[in-house]
């Protein structure tokens, strides 16, 4: 049965639809409210998808689905499918924001704030949550600001009265705990002032300040009441700010967005008290849908799935046909309710028209960028005389030092930007001394058997590979004829990429293209950096940096790390300490050296 006959096969019952590839992946998860007629209208005859649909489709081998008693149970367990499978072809949101909470460590004998991501039972106290990290920054400062409380990462009490206060101190932002010239009760008085503050209760510390004050006034110490005095004044100035902030989440979050062939933008206003508390715009890859109605209701499912709390109301730039469920959903996630609402007039329109128009300058400038990449690349493939402009780079580089702890790395880089999950790196095995040739084939060889084997991590192969290195390294693997396009970076006498060995070992210059000359430079510096670090990280951990120390050879090296365990631990002995591994002269030329570093 072909995968049309198969759909129409389908119940005309709501529930979920599982696409998957030739090899069990699902790159797909879809919810309906009739089986039979969503499903089907993807595989059936002529249909009129747009490009990104028809690739999805041509990649489906096979599809499972589930049946549900409601739609809502639809959307319920399609929200759980996505969140575990992830599948390439719908929305998927990258933020880590979330609702940060403000953290009190109250055990400590100095309690300090920070921010977190979430609750845990450690007996701290938490306050929040809050509508982000800016928000959360933003009240955190202003209170310490308020109550000059540190902010700096000084422990207490261990670095009391131990070098000088910071600039904060200078700026009167901060009492300058680290002076000693603050009592642990006068710090911690700070501490419940502070309390009173993110609890909201800044009418009831003004009043508990105000007959302080007084009563210093009454005992003619003028000075410490002007003090209290412009901590009221300042806390005034913060209140009607926190009252706000204070509150639980947004009142309304309005929701618009802007769709492009390739990106969408989504933008998120937060709104509290009719005061905008947090925005937020989300860049996606355009789904394989572009209807409008489908792109914010999945939208909506995937921003709330990563929260952990909900507005009272959702408001949406555009109507969408599951308005209903959705708010049944989220009031379902809040336990309380929540509205979504599409609004036809009044104040929340000029809402909707201000997210809509951030969605659409983000998306603006996101296809400036990616135009920008396509001359590029273009520009690229014109210049090596490629058939199409390549979309994968790989870029290798080899490090060592007089031919010891060789090392490479391979750096990707995908429509001109790096992407560092798939850098690797490789330690030479086959070499005893330095052969730049001879390590640049061993590395291209590993990667192209890692390949071979059906290796992930080296998975898909490049559209063309550079090499840091000329004529005679672009020769070497060529010969390997690997079947991917193989060129060489070379710079100049100022150590800056000049231009690209082409596989007949000629030089071609970047001049003509600013663009391609700063990206290939930026290629190469990228590999060279990736690679240093890692011969400098093998280097240290062998030992190999010991030798250059007078007295100390291969063995003694050796004989430190063993005993020693680690550079970082011999750098850190004494005289007497080392003196008991190797003759004090050779001891006081290991501290002479890296007292020099």
């Amino acid at each position: 049965m072909n995968l049309h006959d198969k759909a129409r096969s389908l119940p005309e019952l709501p529930g979920v639809y599982i696409m998957k590839n030739k090899v069990g992946e699902i790159i797909y998860v879809g919810k309906a409210k009739k089986l039979i007629n969503r499903v089907s209208s993807y595989f059936a005859p002529n249909p009129n998808h747009n490009y990104k649909t028809s690739v999805m489709v041509s990649k489906v081998h096979s599809f499972d689905y589930i049946v549900t008693d409601t739609e809502f149970e639809a959307l319920v367990l399609e929200n759980s499918l996505i969140k575990r499978h992830k599948p390439r072809y719908n929305i998927l949101l990258k933020d880590d924001k979330g609702y940060p909470f403000i953290r009190l460590d109250i055990k400590a004998e100095y309690p300090r704030f920070s921010i977190v991501s979430k609750i845990s039972d450690d007996g701290a106290r938490y306050f929040g949550p809050y509508g982000g990290r800016n928000v959360s920054r933003t009240l955190l400062d202003a209170v310490c600001s308020t109550l000059k409380l540190p902010t700096c990462k000084r422990a207490f009490p261990q670095t009391i009265g131990k070098g000088r206060p910071c600039l904060s101190a200078h700026l009167k932002k901060c009492d300058a705990v680290c002076s000693g010239k603050v009592t642990r009760e006068e710090y911690l008085e700070k501490i419940r002032r502070a309390i009173d503050l993110f609890e909201g209760k800044s009418d009831d510390l003004i009043a508990k300040l105000q007959t302080k004050m007084t009563e210093c006034a009454e005992r003619m110490e003028f000075e410490t009441a002007a003090k209290i005095r412009d901590e009221i004044r300042a806390i005034e100035n913060l209140g009607a700010r926190q009252k706000i902030i204070s509150g639980t989440l947004s009142d309304t979050d309005v929701i618009a967005f802007a769709a492009g062939e390739s990106k969408c933008a989504f933008s998120v206003l937060c709104y509290v008290g009719g005061m905008l508390l947090d925005s937020e715009v989300f860049l996606v890859e355009t789904p394989v849908y572009l209807d409008k109605s489908e792109l914010l209701s999945d939208f909506v499912k995937g921003y709330y799935m990563q929260k952990s709390a909900y507005p009272k109301t959702v408001c949406i730039a555009s109507e969408i046909s599951d308005s209903e469920l959705l708010a049944q959903w989220l009031t379902h996630e809040a336990t309380r309710r929540v509205e979504v609402i599409y609004p036809k007039r009044g104040d929340k329109v000029k809402l909707c028209k201000m997210a809509q128009k951030n969605a659409e300058e983000k998306l603006k400038i996101a296809v400036s960028d990616e135009e920008k990449t396509v001359r590029v690349m273009e520009d690229l493939r014109r210049l090596l005389g490629l058939a199409t402009a390549p979309h994968r780079i790989e870029c290798y580089d080899i490090s060592n030092t007089n031919g010891a702890d060789q090392v490479a790395s391979m750096v990707v880089f995908e429509d001109g930007k790096p992407k560092r999950s798939a850098y690797r790196k490789f330690k030479i095995k086959s070499l005893a001394d330095q052969n730049d040739v001879a390590a640049h084939r061993e590395v291209i060889s590993r990667r192209m058997e890692r390949f071979k084997s059906g290796d992930e991590k080296f998975t898909p192969l490049p559209d063309i590979i550079f090499l840091d290195g000329g004529k005679p390294q672009v020769s070497g693997v060529v010969a390997m004829n690997i079947g991917v396009p193989v060129f060489g970076l070379v710079k100049d006498d100022r150590h800056r990429t000049r231009g690209i060995i082409n596989e007949k070992g000629e030089e071609v210059s970047l001049a003509s293209s600013p663009a391609l000359f700063a990206l290939c430079g930026r290629i190469q510096e990228e590999v060279h950096r990736v690679a240093i670090s890692y011969h400098r990280k093998l280097r240290d951990k062998t030992g190999s940096s010991l030798t250059k120390i007078p007295g100390v050879g291969e063995v003694m090296a050796k004989k430190l790390l063993h005993h020693f365990k680690s550079i970082k631990a011999i750098k850190s002995a004494d005289l007497e300490t080392l003196s008991k591994v190797v003759t004090r002269d050779t001891a006081q030329n290991i501290l002479d050296y890296f007292k020099e570093r």
